[in-house]
């Protein structure tokens, strides 16, 4: 999101003399995407952010995908994932291929003594339960049911939950999360018609600049591995920081639906977009507003794209029989469409108070085990009258 922001004290210039009181320098770092060729933004530390004093031995943390047929529709119980954990100990792959993982998560440890850093991929945390705040080393963003967190790669931060009844949905892309460019002038604003405005987006705030030498644990995500750094700085010692490359949330319930006469197609649900594949937003809205629309979406085949929906509250109107936090998974190539009795269900129909996130991915996603243990069997045949 290139969009510029400041927190804290800068100096007038990059790359130019910037003291403390006792005269030492303050240490400069560039934190950067594409090899400095894309957003970037500058911070400014206590200390050297390269005082390692020890790395533990990597542990392996790669998906457990399993080799079956993809091309069957299922259904995964994702509430039936047992609580556990802190926020990272918990995540736990679900579908993914080379383009992204998605993971739940069920954390009852309210706050981790470690940090974190995701060197592999962009984050997206939606906050299907719990509040808190997410901590990270450019300042901290309060947190509530129904906020996608962005977090991108490289940032590194924590979570801190006021509770332990918590469920987490996560997209870890190995590409930024941009808004649509179909939203966007040419310079990046966000248009009138965009169902997001600026305004909407929250920013980080309560820059900490915690003045503190020790031992401080960073575990660090690379190549599907975990690293465990020890660091002699705190990693939150940034006194300011300036540009286009930061963490920040936006809430589901601040998504603007796109509506018609007649259904529209799900692209005017979109919220993000990265390299093969899309985000969109099911919200509460008006339904079609011709006399004779079938609110219910048609029976439909995507030919190039697998659809997850993850299923967050109200009634979806072109299910039977969903619950909240379950995922539901349509391949590519196969039919789908509203369940026995929603498209009539749906006629005359006002409105709906749905909420749900989609993932389109536009490549063929895997299965994990830890999907397979929470799987409801035969959802394939739910179609049958």
């Amino acid at each position: 999101m290139a969009h510029y922001h400041r927190i804290g004290s800068i100096p007038n210039k990059r790359h130019t003399v910037f003291r403390k009181e006792n005269g030492d320098l303050y240490a400069e770092q560039l934190i950067s995407s594409e090899g400095f060729s894309s957003e970037y933004t500058l911070s400014y530390h206590l200390y050297p952010p390269t005082l390692v004093t020890e790395i533990e031995e990597s542990v392996d943390v790669s998906p457990d995908f399993v080799d079956l047929d993809l091309m069957v529709k299922r259904n995964f119980s994702g509430f039936d994932q047992i609580p556990t954990g802190d926020f990272l100990s918990s995540r736990k792959v679900v579908l993914g291929n080379n383009d992204l993982y998605i993971a739940l998560a069920a954390p009852v440890i309210k706050k981790s003594s470690f940090f974190y850093k995701n060197s592999q991929a962009h984050e997206m945390i939606f906050i299907h339960k719990g509040q808190g705040l997410l901590k990270t080393m450019l300042g901290h963003i309060k947190f509530f049911p129904g906020d996608h967190l962005i977090i991108p790669k490289g940032i590194t931060y924590q979570m801190e939950f006021e509770g332990e009844d918590n469920r987490l949905f996560i997209v870890e892309s190995f590409t930024p999360f941009q808004f649509p460019k179909k939203y966007l002038s040419n310079s990046g604003q966000l248009l009138e018609n965009a169902p997001i405005y600026e305004r909407d987006i929250r920013l980080p705030e309560q820059l900490e600049s915690i003045d503190e030498l020790g031992d401080h644990k960073v575990l660090i995500k690379r190549d599907d591995k975990l690293y465990t750094y020890h660091y002699e700085s705190h990693p939150f010692d940034v006194i300011g920081w300036d540009g286009c490359y930061y963490p920040y949330a936006l809430s589901i319930h601040n998504f603007e639906p796109i509506t018609g006469r007649i259904h529209q197609p799900p692209p005017v649900h979109q919220t993000w977009e990265a390299h093969n594949f899309v985000t969109c937003a099911f919200v509460p809205r008006m339904y079609d507003y011709h006399p004779e629309a079938i609110p219910a979406p048609y029976n439909h085949a995507n030919l190039d794209s697998d659809e997850v929906l993850y299923y967050v509250d109200g009634d979806f109107m072109s299910r039977n029989n969903i619950e909240k936090g379950q995922i539901t998974l349509h391949p590519m190539g196969v039919s789908h469409g509203p369940h026995p009795g929603a498209a009539e269900r749906s006629i005359g129909k006002k409105e709906t108070h749905e909420l749900a996130v989609m993932v389109d991915t536009f490549k063929p996603l895997k299965i994990t085990q830890q999907a397979l243990d929470i799987e409801v069997k035969d959802y394939y045949k739910s179609w049958k009258h």
